[in-house]
């Protein structure tokens, strides 16, 4: 049987709330998020060119097709979530771009969280209006 099925590499990426899955395969550089060109989805010019970094940065933009599905929190943390999602999909793909991925920082998660409201406050540190008279 002499079928050529393509293989996927899988990568998952977190920023805050934000989580995208993302399928890597050898391709013609096609780039979906949601079933939308990524163009299309990012909509801002910052996160177009932040879920294109690691592809530029390692030269596979033209060799892979990207899938992306990604949920929760706004654009600008899903394009963080995509890139290191994307980031791990390609080191799953090709190991020696390791080196290249450690030094753009696509492979470290951002810890960056919002900070929970206290009670007693009216968010995270603002307080209610004091009064002393």
């Amino acid at each position: 049987m002499a079928t050529a099925e393509k293989t996927y590499s899988w990568g998952t990426g977190r920023r805050k709330t934000a989580v995208a899955r993302v399928r890597i395969r050898e391709g013609t550089g096609q780039f979906l998020v949601n079933g939308l060109e990524a163009d299309a989805y990012f909509t801002v010019e910052t996160e177009r060119i932040a879920a294109r970094s690691c592809l530029v940065a390692t030269e596979m933009g033209g060799r892979v097709d990207v899938f992306v599905n990604v949920n929760g929190s706004g654009k600008s943390s899903q394009s963080g979530a995509v890139v290191m999602g994307l980031a791990r999909a390609l080191l799953e793909f090709r190991p020696d771009l390791e080196p290249i991925l450690r030094q753009g920082e696509f492979l470290t998660r951002d810890p960056r969280m919002v900070e929970r409201k206290k009670y007693g406050h009216k968010k995270a540190r603002k307080s209610f209006q004091f009064s002393k008279r």
